[in-house]
């Protein structure tokens, strides 16, 4: 059985893997799609999604501490049957080398068009998916470790951002709280795409294998879920209640906006545009990061191989090819909303069956393996 030969990662790293996921290359339009869908309801849209997104991620976290000792592809073959949980695993796989090509062209788009304009995109792509593939050849334990020293890197300005915007904020931009003209459909279609932007929390499934206690691996969820969803409503709220939705609907990027017309008091920093970025940077390698991470590792133990480090540079090509096939940016984003809503019956339908059938035919993975794994780490 491909298991981490022991047990070392805390709630907290659990929790630090998924917040630091979950905050990635999708913070820079997360306004424009939430007024887009509901106006100036779009916080409240915000909030539906990260508890959509918070309810496919208990199904996950409630299979993997059903199997304490297995990820997802492993027990939906005790589950479904063999072939079927194959097809599907090959699905997740696919799924997830999508997510990460889309991560880094967004990635590379952003940078070009603000930053480094004279650099061709193909550049900025292949150098981010080369460091994350670089990286994931590390352990399950040296992945933890990675997230968890760039967590605070990523909230503390994150939160800083948001809190000195708030001076110049409108609070009549925000009304009314339910939307101004937004239809039940649009509302309900953002929810859908602002969900998917949390998808990357999927990780779970193979982190609670190697945590230390499986138990408590719901802690890890709850908390990293109300940190990373409350400082995406946080984002929402601050972005609109600044610009205002009819504003918003012209900015391409508007958290980066947000971050151009905030300033340190006493103007020790004029814009904070700069400093952002180089936070946003980090935010998208570890969300590339745990993509490309979760594909090689469901490779490997989809094939029972001992080890995943064989496919990160095997797999780069293909990542790097699938990235570079959107032809311009509203192409991108097309793709990245419709693959979103379509990944949502892979990253919550599908656990959500499993669990469903996991129960009614009274499946359960081997607790005495997990204790004695968790043993053997203390």
């Amino acid at each position: 059985m491909n298991v981490e030969p022991e047990r070392q990662i805390t709630v907290i790293q659990a929790a630090a893997v998924m917040i630091s996921t979950i905050i990635g290359v999708g913070v820079l339009p997360l306004p424009l799609f939430a007024v887009h869908a509901g106006e100036s309801g779009a916080p409240m849209v915000t909030l539906f999604a990260a508890l959509f997104a918070f309810a496919g991620l208990y199904l996950l976290t409630r299979l993997g501490m059903r199997f304490p000792s297995q990820s997802i592809i492993q027990y939906s073959e005790d589950i479904i049957g063999k072939w079927l949980a194959w097809i599907v695993s090959a699905v997740i796989i696919l799924y997830f080398a999508l997510l990460t090509s889309l991560t880094a062209r967004e990635f590379g788009e952003v940078v070009v068009t603000s930053v480094l304009k004279s650099t061709p995109v193909e550049v900025t792509v292949i150098v981010m998916l080369l460091l994350a593939a670089i990286t994931t050849r590390n352990n399950m334990t040296t992945f933890a470790y990675i997230h968890l020293f760039y967590f605070p890197l990523l909230l503390v300005p994150g939160l800083l951002i948001v809190t000195l915007s708030l001076k110049n904020a409108d609070i009549i931009n925000l009304q009314p709280i339910w939307g101004n003209g937004a239809s039940a459909k649009a509302m309900l279609s953002g929810v859908f795409t602002i969900a998917s932007l949390f998808q990357g929390a999927f990780i779970q499934s193979a982190v609670i294998p190697a945590m230390r206690r499986p138990e408590r691996a719901m802690r890890a969820t709850v908390w990293g879920m109300i940190i990373a969803g409350g400082l995406y409503v946080l984002i929402v709220t601050a972005t609109v209640s600044v610009f205002g939705t009819e504003e918003i609907k012209q900015l391409l990027w508007p958290t980066l906006e947000l971050a151009k017309a905030t300033s340190l008091p006493a103007n020790i920093l004029e814009r904070l545009d700069a400093a952002f970025l180089a936070v946003w940077v980090t935010a998208v390698f570890t969300t590339l990061l745990s993509s490309y991470f979760m594909t090689t590792y469901s490779i490997r133990q989809l094939f029972r191989l001992s080890d995943h480090k064989l496919f990160t540079f095997f797999l780069l090509p293909f990542v790097f090819i699938i990235a570079m096939l959107p032809q311009n940016i509203l192409q991108m984003y097309r793709i990245i909303a419709q693959s979103g809503q379509i990944g949502l019956y892979v990253t919550i339908g599908y656990p959500g069956a499993l669990l469903v059938i996991a129960i009614l035919r009274k499946k359960r993975g081997d607790r005495r393996e997990g204790n004695n794994a968790t043993g053997d780490a203390a």
